[in-house]
């Protein structure tokens, strides 16, 4: 149990490092085919695409991370993202946390 909850915090600390949270993924799509829809605003460097272990399926939901903040400008430059019919919804990630904690350290 207590080996599970440090795996589930560590993944949630790693969450914060992301740029962009998008939310109502098609279930068909995979994070390679998140990944090449999102390049083409710019570098993505990791796309994390959580699954249910119950189900077998993902979660309709992910994280991306961008090499730059130029990047992530051009996502949210664009109007709507749809992604094999279906809308997306791109929520910012808030760096907040992070940041403060990395300067606390300093």
């Amino acid at each position: 149990m207590a080996a599970a909850r440090a795996v589930r915090a560590a993944g949630r600390r790693s969450r914060r490092l992301f740029d962009i949270f998008v939310t109502q993924l098609p279930w068909t799509v995979s994070s390679k085919e998140v990944k090449e829809y999102f390049s083409q605003f710019g570098s993505v460097q990791r796309c994390q695409l959580p699954f249910d272990r119950d189900t077998g399926f993902h979660r309709r939901y992910c994280w991306i991370k961008f090499s730059s903040a130029q990047d992530v400008q051009n996502v949210f430059q664009k109007d709507s993202h749809i992604l094999e019919g279906a809308k997306l919804i791109l929520k910012r990630q808030s760096q907040r946390r992070y940041d403060q904690r990395k300067s606390q350290s300093e």
